[in-house]
């Protein structure tokens, strides 16, 4: 008896008529595009105040470290998305006026990254729509869904957050 072949919403999405080889794979990829869609999203929106999702996030992290600021290490410890070249990112937000690298006293090597008030400006002005946008784009999913997600996506990232 010949199985009938019924493709999955990511099969149908992207046009692919062999199934999956593996469940962990369809869930793999699946991840992957949803990434990709939520992050384009959310970069054109960020894009109307001429930051990119990367400098957003290390302009959020300085705010919140306070005056002292953080180091280069500190801030990729704690980006969403890595970024190998966390000085570059700093150079091209202290060029706008966002940020201000300076040495630390203690051992010259080390650059500390701190969000200037333009900085602080620019993240007030763009807090309140980003935040409207972020609760749009998951509207259509109910609360318990939401924190079964958030469950399921740690459950996921668990294994693999020490070889971060």
């Amino acid at each position: 008896m010949r199985r009938i072949f019924h493709p999955s919403g990511l099969q149908q999405e992207l046009k692919q008529t062999i199934p999956f080889r593996s469940m962990q794979q369809e869930a793999y990829l699946s991840l992957l595009r949803t990434a990709d869609v939520l992050e384009r999203r959310v970069e054109a929106k960020l894009n109307e105040f001429g930051v990119t999702g990367t400098q957003y996030n290390a302009l959020r992290i300085l705010r919140g470290a306070g005056p002292e600021g953080l180091s280069c290490s500190e801030i990729g410890e704690r980006m969403i998305t890595h970024d190998p070249d966390v000085t570059r990112l700093l150079a091209r937000l202290e060029k706008r006026g966002l940020v201000r690298r300076v040495r630390a006293k203690a051992d010259r090597r080390v650059i500390h990254g701190k969000i200037t008030p333009t900085g602080l400006r620019l993240l007030s002005g763009i807090d309140k729509p980003v935040e409207k946008y972020g609760r749009e784009i998951l509207e259509h999913v109910d609360e318990g869904k939401l924190k079964r997600l958030i469950e399921l996506l740690e459950l996921v990232r668990m294994p693999h957050a020490s070889e971060e």
